[in-house]
């Protein structure tokens, strides 16, 4: 056997190994006259209330490849420039430059025949003029929670909560952590609300854990109690390049394995698993300072990845980012285009549709 063989061979059974044990794939499938009988017999879980049109169910009913586009609407430290950091302090201060390539990649997403899901801090809503996110709202895109403040939700300390209560730990007013936390997820859902007209759709951690929230069942319960079916909090573990260096095909090889520990599952509470898909325009242009081209290449082989093994794909970046070191949008066009030329082997859908299908 070729080493490319005995490698897509090992990927193969390292993914059906996930599958079996995290019950997702094909097996047990409902179809859309079983789903039909389950709300009449009012057993469908809060997740399936949120609308979801013909086209959607379809594809959550599907054995396709479930590819999602996701931006986080927060600032980056070391973005544009690698001494800027003050980010840190002020997530949800977004720039123009931010603020017009989200809708542009929501614009562009949309001609695709998609949906771009997206994760906005609670600060953002605080800006004087929020037309240009009331329009991504308008055109069909899902919005969802990302605390107000970026705060940890693993945090047990005002050292890991957030730099803002590093430095100015009185805004806290005498709340515990975690108390803190419940706050800060709350107060973004209000902000949302009160600015949008809409409430959040779905959850995303600051920050990715190698685990998820596997040893966080008082997180898990805390978002159950807060209304959200599902989060994405996972972020697998997978090789990076030394920085300015050129990945290797180890380091490659190794970010498209991850992706088969990058797949929904349902906790043991019923809270659904949406990870997000290494690596992110984070890992790559932060920490591995890589080239655009290369993350291009990692992109195109773990897409290729999934459409292969009809598995999800759930692409992580952020606009305060990606203006810097793709502003022609080349990230998201490559995603776009590997989805068309797959034909009816993949979709590009929201994360609620990706977890209706979890869910089942």
């Amino acid at each position: 056997m070729t080493t490319v063989g005995k490698r897509r061979t090992e990927q193969r059974e390292s993914c059906l190994s996930i599958e079996s044990e995290r019950q997702i794939g094909r097996r047990n499938r409902w179809n859309r006259r079983d789903w039909l009988k389950s709300v009449a017999a009012g057993g469908l879980s809060a997740i399936a209330t949120l609308p979801l049109n013909d086209a959607r169910l379809r594809a959550a009913e599907s054995d396709k490849c479930l590819v999602a586009i996701t931006l986080d609407l927060e600032m980056s430290a070391n973005f544009p420039t690698r001494e800027t950091t003050h980010w840190n302090f002020e997530k949800g201060n977004l720039n123009e430059e931010t603020k017009k390539y989200s809708v542009e990649a929501a614009r562009r997403v949309k001609v695709a025949g998609g949906r771009l899901h997206f994760f906005a801090v609670g600060r953002v809503f605080e800006q004087a003029n929020i037309d240009w996110i009331a329009e991504i709202a308008q055109s069909g895109h899902p919005i969802g929670n990302h605390t107000y403040d970026h705060v940890n939700v693993t945090a047990t300390t005002v050292d890991d909560l957030q730099f803002r209560f590093q430095r100015a730990p009185w805004l806290l007013r005498g709340q515990s952590i975690d108390e803190a936390i419940r706050d800060n997820i709350q107060l973004a859902s209000k902000a949302m609300k009160s600015r949008l007209g809409v409430d959040p759709v779905g959850f995303r951690t600051p920050g990715g854990f190698a685990n998820g929230l596997r040893e966080h069942p008082k997180v898990r319960s805390m978002l159950l109690e807060l209304g959200f079916d599902w989060v994405s909090s996972l972020y697998p573990p997978h090789p990076n390049s030394e920085p300015m260096k050129q990945p290797t095909a180890a380091v490659l090889e190794g970010i498209v394995a991850a992706q088969a520990r990058a797949q929904p599952f349902v906790y043991p509470d019923g809270l659904v698993e949406i990870p997000m898909s290494p690596i992110s325009d984070i890992g790559a242009f932060r920490t591995g300072q890589w080239r655009l081209e290369w993350f291009l290449q990692a992109i195109q082989e773990s897409l290729d990845w999934a459409i292969e093994h009809r598995a999800v794909f759930d692409f992580l970046a952020h606009p305060s980012c990606l203006y810097v070191v793709d502003p022609e949008f080349k990230s998201i066009e490559l995603i776009c285009d590997r989805v068309k030329k797959a034909g009816d082997r993949a979709a590009i859908v929201d994360l609620t549709t990706i977890a209706r299908r979890a869910k089942r």
